[in-house]
């Protein structure tokens, strides 16, 4: 992705890389004010990155798994026990159990650690690049376009999985305008989706979550979201309140898509009634930059994602193509 140094500079910079023995990311906490750069050299420091959203987005979340499989690799560290903490970090992006396996197979079969690690980051951008490809060609000059939460390349590894599409569309010449909505509780959407537009020269504004019926009202012409985990019958898990984008743009005609590579589908979830759903603290709601901003007393619920039913979605964009809900048994690997 692009971005701009403390220097001045534009660099191209991926969110998660391993460099010198150790595994570095993008603080994301810290976007949009200030670009901050960690790193870690234990594979308990990698997943409880992911648990507290130092890196986040389920692409990500896989690589920074991988990541952290390579650490516990490379520390000849219990396989069994390290993939089961790193697998703990966050219940319902699918990547993370998906990217901890593969790397665990790899890993008992001889792999060098840090080659298999980079395999699966280069594996993850590539798909984003085909999915870009694929879903670039729905977007036509003029179009306004709806996206939620951050499903660019700071969730992603690089490219984006909503926003290769855009990406793909700018890259290419087309104008477009982008509503980002700002997603509470962590305000995703203005402070990442918006950064990683504005880095990109994209037009776009930041709207609140509960303006998204107004705008859709007004003309919007396509939505396109990311995912954390889909379910076989094309149910899907997204940050809390996609749900709510879904039924209106049903109402209002609009078409819905969901961005995602295939390693987000989890074939053994039959539907989104069997996708837990994580529940964070009540402080990412009540407090703001530690200063509370709730009245003390006043609880807080603070799920982080929503289940989406397959009625509401117009395709699925991978990187083997768009498909429809009833047509994701095709793509099964």
């Amino acid at each position: 992705m692009k971005a701009r140094m403390d220097d001045g500079t534009t660099a191209d910079i991926k969110a998660v890389w391993f460099e010198n023995g150790k595994v570095r990311m993008i603080d994301q906490r810290e976007l949009p004010l200030k670009l901050v750069i960690v790193d870690f050299d234990d594979y308990r420091d990698v997943a409880e990155a992911i648990r507290n959203m130092t890196t986040r987005g389920a692409p990500c979340i896989g690589a920074s798994a991988a990541y952290a499989m390579c650490l516990a690799g490379l520390a000849k560290a219990d396989l069994d026990e390290a993939a089961k903490f790193i697998k703990a970090a966050r219940p319902t992006a699918y990547d993370l159990f998906y990217a901890t396996d593969w790397m665990y197979a790899k890993l008992k079969s001889g792999a060098d650690p840090i080659d298999a690690a980079d395999e699966y980051a280069d594996i993850t951008v590539a798909k984003c690049r085909a999915i870009g490809e694929y879903g670039g060609k729905l977007i036509k000059d003029g179009m306004k376009l709806m996206t939620h939460c951050n499903a660019g390349a700071l969730a992603t590894v690089d490219v984006g999985t909503a926003l290769a599409p855009m990406r793909n569309a700018h890259d290419a010449g087309k104008k477009f305008f982008v509503y980002a909505s700002e997603t509470r509780p962590r305000l995703q959407g203005m402070q990442l989706t918006a950064w990683e537009l504005n880095q990109e020269g994209i037009d776009h504004a930041i709207i609140p979550d509960g303006s998204a019926a107004y705008y859709m009202s007004q003309g919007v012409d396509m939505i396109i979201v990311g995912a954390d985990r889909i379910a076989a019958n094309g149910d899907f898990a997204n940050k809390i309140g996609t749900y709510d984008k879904a039924i209106v743009a049903k109402k209002f005609g609009i078409p819905f898509y969901v961005a995602a590579p295939v390693s987000t589908f989890d074939f053994n979830t039959k539907t989104g009634k069997d996708i837990v759903i994580e529940q964070r603290s009540e402080e990412e709601m009540t407090m703001v930059a530690g200063t509370r901003i709730a009245p003390i007393g006043s609880k807080a619920l603070n799920p982080a994602f929503d289940v989406t039913t397959a009625d509401l979605v117009t395709g699925f964009i991978t990187e083997k193509g768009i498909f429809k809900p009833s047509e994701i048994a095709e793509m099964k690997e």
